[in-house]
């Protein structure tokens, strides 16, 4: 039979979407360890991830984990930063911090046949950097110039002052970094977060096409990494949200604009029903927003809606660079497809073709083995498992237009919009 190139191939979502959760299970430390087992697959990789300490050291040392963790691999106390960058080179291996807002941690990427020689090396990173001080002060070099051009592209600034308005200038998570912060660090306070606060509350992700003996071994090797425990709460900095901010800039030709509100966790029994609003407002290339505002008036490139996850914090938000001339006609027709989405019902039509779109991102994140891990990673630190995508699948199924409304109607229908924009 001749295949038909003129017809598309039918999309058909699965009738059923099972995943193995990975293995768990303990070093003598007491540290937890997630296996999934990836046969064929001669790549290893390893995660050291805990919780981060940023809320438990004064606010004025807003930047010392991030320089904590990059400088690590400066230096060691058998090895200089040139050894150790052409040891992990010399065998096929990548080294690497892990930095978010809530984690830190260092990842490992090699082969089964070099993880026997890698393995001491990488695990003296966890307890052996040394900070040499003429390393850092190139360090701070960087970041001041990094700041200052971070400063001057509008798209930077106004994620930052969104943060600032949702949270609060003197909340964590809004605080706002500037030259002193980096002025004031050192060797000694980064040696002493290094071994004081660093690797709180660590947990192990583990892939790898490995047996149980080899299992064994390397969690010998586990064992001598630092785990601390989370001793106190941290510092109490309350939220304080300004519902407007607008930074000027004269000679700017376009305005960097973000709206956005507080949000809900996926734990929510909405969160699902959520995702796909989100999604059909501003989350996908055919979505509300961009046909409005991109396709139909031209006024930006790019624009989009996301729901943001941020320690204990929920929050979404819309971002976009628009022609500065068009702003004030921008956010009003943001404000026009956010009302209509809450009054008016979505198509069959419109509903069919979000659908597959969901269906297909979904199962494409799960194209690869280490896929797998990174899935888990993200509900596991959620407070989930791996239940949640099948879950997901089910729900988008048998999602309605009236499900949408009913989400429009609960969260968007008068809500207190935060706006910011720069430029």
């Amino acid at each position: 039979m001749a295949l038909d190139r003129s017809k598309a191939p039918e999309f058909k979502i699965p009738s059923d979407f099972e995943l193995i959760s990975p293995v768990k299970f303990s070093l003598n430390t007491g540290i937890s360890v997630y296996f999934f087992k990836t046969p064929g697959i001669e790549a290893v990789k390893l995660e050291v991830i805990g919780k981060s300490a940023r809320g438990r050291i004064p606010q004025e040392h807003v930047l010392i984990p991030s320089f904590t963790l990059q400088m690590i691999l400066e230096g060691t106390r058998d090895f200089s930063e040139e050894e150790l960058s052409e040891f992990f080179d010399f065998h096929a291996t990548e080294a690497q911090p892990v930095l978010s807002y809530t984690h830190e941690g260092f990842s490992l990427l090699s082969t089964k046949k070099h993880m026997e020689a890698v393995l001491p090396r990488f695990i003296s990173l966890f307890t052996q950097a040394t900070f040499p001080s003429e390393n850092l002060e190139k360090r701070k070099s960087q970041r001041r110039l990094s700041l200052k051009l971070e400063k001057e592209k509008s798209s930077s600034r106004s994620s930052q002052l969104f943060r600032t308005a949702l949270f609060g200038a003197e909340h964590l998570y809004g605080q706002e970094v500037n030259e002193e912060h980096i002025d004031l660090i050192t060797s000694d306070l980064l040696k002493d977060y290094y071994l004081n606060h660093l690797w709180q509350n660590c947990e192990i992700f583990l892939s790898g096409d490995l047996d149980q003996s080899q299992l064994n071994h390397l969690s010998k090797w586990l064992e001598k990494i630092p785990s601390r425990e989370v001793t106190d709460e941290g510092l109490d900095r309350p939220v304080q949200t300004t519902l407007k901010i607008h930074e000027a800039r004269k000679d700017a030709l376009q305005s960097s604009l973000r709206i956005g509100d507080w949000s809900i966790s996926k734990s929510h029994p909405d969160f699902h029903a959520l995702s796909v609003f989100n999604t059909i407002l501003g989350g996908y290339f055919g979505s509300r927003l961009v046909k409005n505002i991109r396709e139909d008036k031209g006024h930006t490139y790019g624009i989009s809606s996301s729901l943001v996850e941020l320690g204990d914090y929920n929050y979404w938000v819309i971002g976009a660079d628009v022609q500065k001339a068009h702003l004030n006609e921008v956010i009003q027709e943001v404000y026009i497809e956010i009302n209509r989405l809450s009054t008016e019902l979505v198509s069959e039509d419109e509903l069919e073709i979000l659908r597959n779109y969901l269906v297909g991102q979904m199962l494409s994140k799960f194209s690869s083995s280490f896929d797998l891990m990174d899935r888990f990673k993200s509900v596991h630190h959620s407070g989930l498992n791996l239940s949640y995508y099948r879950q997901k699948l089910d729900y988008l199924k048998k999602v309605t237009p009236q499900d949408l409304l009913r989400i429009g109607q609960t969260y968007f229908s008068n809500p207190r919009f935060i706006e910011v924009s720069v430029g």
